[in-house]
């Protein structure tokens, strides 16, 4: 692994954790949107993330981090509200809510930011122990 490998890793753990956490406030932004574009109701995003592989020398593989290689539409089945008076109300007075959950929201966004905040740390870390290398070579 060279010297600036382990900064990669931690830079590219900070850039998908930064699309997860868009991607919830995307959803709970449109946590009440009943009627998309593509007709229907809004459909919660999750991010899908792949490590990244590099092949060091003899051809053994190491990680070289995470990167983002697409958003997938969660397919659960939206949640019915009885509500005749609302203009999206089907003949029987149901409307398709968004399968958005405020709490599930919430508990990612939580694992989201401290994935950030090991990154941050981590690459903290390496750069305390760069300068520390170079005070060794000027000592």
């Amino acid at each position: 692994m060279r010297l600036f490998d382990a900064m990669t890793v931690s830079a590219s753990g900070m850039a998908a954790e930064r699309v997860r956490m868009d991607l919830i406030a995307n959803n709970l932004a449109n946590i009440n949107t009943t009627r998309t574009v593509e007709g229907g109701p809004y459909q919660r995003q999750v991010a899908v993330f792949a490590e990244v592989m590099n092949q060091a020398r003899r051809g053994n593989a190491y990680g070289m981090g995470v990167r983002v290689v697409g958003i997938s539409k969660d397919e659960s089945p939206s949640p019915l509200i009885h509500d005749p008076g609302h203009p999206d109300a089907d003949e029987d007075g149901y409307v398709a809510m968004p399968n958005v959950n405020v709490v599930n929201e919430m508990v990612d966004m939580i694992t989201a930011t401290r994935a950030y905040e090991a990154n941050v740390t981590a690459m903290n870390a390496y750069k305390g122990m760069f300068l520390k290398a170079l005070e060794i070579g000027r000592g």
